[in-house]
Parts: structure tokens; sequence; C-alpha cells
């Protein structure tokens, strides 16, 4: 375990591109999983929403009623959609001097498309809507969607995210940022160059456990807790203060103490500002047990998939709590003193832990934090 899925970039032409590298879902065949009229009316991200939704449902062993139907939400998360299929539409405009586009182009790109399908897919009609604050996307709409489950607005949700980012145009707009690693992802390592762009999709089923329990379902974890916070400071440079607020305000909304956490999937995208404002945010909430506190970055392995990474990452982090195994940071070569977390280096860790945080933090400084505890029967 701890295997890195980086690779070079097949879906786009990285040739005037300086970076080559990605993290993408190889090997995926849509007509394995769409006919071929539906996938007309798919983008690449909306497809993994479904594909992952299925997933959860199935786990779930989800029995469709009417009224089931009815009340149930789907809450989902992305960045940018299928703005690859707009990309398609611009070429054809400004590059072939086209005077049309493809028809479907505006349900193609709409960042909803991927929440839409699989109400339709389930024929599930309660409240469903798509979350869009840059990388927390997916985290926020799962923390809706388990607010909304607590409260009762809905009896189940379908929530988490999906992002297909390896097209030309978007690949070009990251590297005129200047954050993306020229080799691969070192989250919190000293030699770090910059984050990995990733693509996929990660659903969840939340809904009350003595529903799950008497439906005969074994949950893989509770989630107990949600927070969010805004940096108010600046629209790309992040502040401590915001990811501390939000870590404090989940540990406040499941009623935990900070040392009751025993393992957080950080954040962590390897650049640098970032990693180094997180890790003082979990030095200012945690302490002296900041240096003691087993953390992790998966993007080190499934990199940056942006408006998707929350779902992704809150997965991997219940999965760790289910099976009592940490996930590692690939690629960490040697620690940085300005990132002083006790950071699992390269291969996974058996250890059973009870409660864990799942973090993101976006551009526009919004940021989300989901507690999550391990299910014991």
């Amino acid at each position: 375990m701890g295997e890195s899925g980086i690779g070079p970039i097949q879906q786009a032409d990285v040739s005037t591109i300086r970076f080559k590298n990605g993290a993408e879902v190889r090997g995926y065949d849509p007509e394995q999983y769409f006919q071929p009229k539906h996938l007309s009316f798919m983008n690449r991200f909306a497809q993994f929403a479904v594909v992952a939704a299925r997933e959860a449902v199935k786990m779930a062993a989800v029995k469709w009623t009417p009224e089931l139907q009815d009340s149930t939400a789907i809450v989902t998360g992305s960045c940018i959609g299928g703005r690859g299929s707009d990309e398609a539409g611009y070429r054809e405009l400004f590059t072939y001097n086209r005077n049309r586009v493809h028809p479907l182009t505006i349900p193609l790109s709409m960042e909803n498309a991927g929440a839409s399908h699989i109400s339709i897919e389930f024929g599930i009609q309660g409240p469903t809507f798509t979350i869009s604050t840059a990388c927390s996307s997916a985290s926020h709409a799962i923390g809706q969607a388990f607010w909304m489950v607590r409260s009762g607005a809905a009896s189940m949700a379908i929530t988490g995210g999906s992002e297909a980012p390896m097209f030309y145009g978007g690949l070009k707009a990251w590297e005129a940022m200047r954050v993306v690693s020229s080799d691969t992802c070192r989250p919190f390592s000293a030699d770090r160059s910059g984050m990995i762009l990733g693509e996929g999709g990660a659903m969840l089923v939340l809904e009350p456990l003595e529903t799950a329990l008497a439906r005969g379902v074994q949950p893989i974890a509770e989630i107990v807790g949600f927070g969010m916070s805004s940096d108010a400071f600046h629209i790309i440079q992040p502040k401590q203060t915001g990811p501390e607020k939000a870590m404090r305000s989940a540990l406040r909304d499941a009623r935990l103490d900070p040392k009751d956490i025993g393992y957080i999937n950080a954040h962590g995208t390897a650049t640098s500002a970032n990693d180094q404002v997180e890790a003082r945010a979990i030095h200012a909430v945690f302490g002296e047990r900041a240096g003691t506190l087993p953390v992790s970055s998966t993007k080190s392995m499934h990199g940056h998939t942006l408006g998707a990474s929350g779902a992704i990452e809150a997965v991997a982090t219940v999965l760790a709590l289910r099976d009592g195994v940490l996930p590692p940071t690939a690629n960490y070569s040697k620690p940085d003193p300005a990132c002083a977390l006790y950071v699992i280096p390269n291969v996974a860790r058996k250890q059973v832990v009870e409660f864990a945080l799942s973090n993101s933090f976006a551009f526009g400084g919004l940021n989300a934090v989901l507690a999550f505890r391990a299910y014991r029967s």
C-alpha cells in the first residue's frame, strides 16, 4: 500500500506544457459503464460522479422505494465541472472559425451535471444541488449533506465530488500559476516542488445509523462533525487562522476534544505556502500533540483532484478507520522544519484509531473539515 498513481499525462498533448505528469484514471472505458446515447450527454467528470454513486449505493445495499426517492438528497462538489467541453467548443469557434458549437455544450459543461445525472440514474426527487468552492467543494458538499441528514431535512444523502481537469487549456492555466511540480508530489517534504493534478470521483451514502443497521448494513464509519470558515485574507494566499478555525469548528460540532483525534488526512498539496500554513494551524489546534499525531496527505498518490479531493480523501479516511491502516505520504524524502508534523512516510501504517479529521482548504480562503469516527459493531 502507498503506491503513487502519478505518471505521464495521456489525455492531452503536454509537449508545450512545463509539467508532464498527472494522476489520471487509467484504463477507464466509458462504454463499459454507459450506453453511447447516454454518453453524448455526459462529460467525463459527470461519468465519474455516476460510477462512484453506483458503487456507493451498491455497497450500502440501498433498496429504493418511492418514499426514499422522494426524501433523499444529492449534494455534490465540483470546481471546474465540464469545462473541457467548453474548451472544445471554443476551439471550434476560434481555431477553426466555425460558426457553431456542439448543441449539448451547456449540459455537458455545467457543474451540476454530476448531481443531475445521479438523480436521473436512481429516480431521486429530493433536494439536489452542487457546491463549487474550489478545492473544498466536495468537503463542503459532504458537510452540508451530513447536516441535512442529521437535522431530518433528508432521510438519506448521496454526496461527494468528481473532477476531470486533464484538458489542454486547463493544464495551461495551472502552468501559469506556477504551483505544479515538474516531477511528483511530495507533501510536507523539505524538497517539495508543488502539486500534481489528478482526476476522479468519490461518493458516500449518508443515513442515520439506526436506519442502516435496521437494513442489515455494516457502516464503514460514522461522520460526526463538520466545520468551515473563510480566511477573509487573500484570494490565493492561505492564512493560518482560517484552517485553524475550521478544525476547531469541526471538533466542536462533533463534541470532541483535540486529544480525541488519532489521525489527520491533511489537505497537503505540496506547495510551499500551503503545507507550512496547514502545519502551523495543526500545531495551533493540537498543541504539543501535533508532533506525535499521525498526519498524511494522500494527494501524494491520487494527485490534487481539485473539487473532488475532499470526497476522495474522506473515503481514504473512513477506510483507514475501518481497516486500522493509516495511509502514507508517498514520495516523502526529508522533513521540513517549517512543517514539524508527524508525517507517515511512504508506507502505510497499521494503527487503530477512533477519530480522524479530513482537511480541505481552497483558493479564496474557503476551508472545510470533516470529522469521522470508526464504527465498531
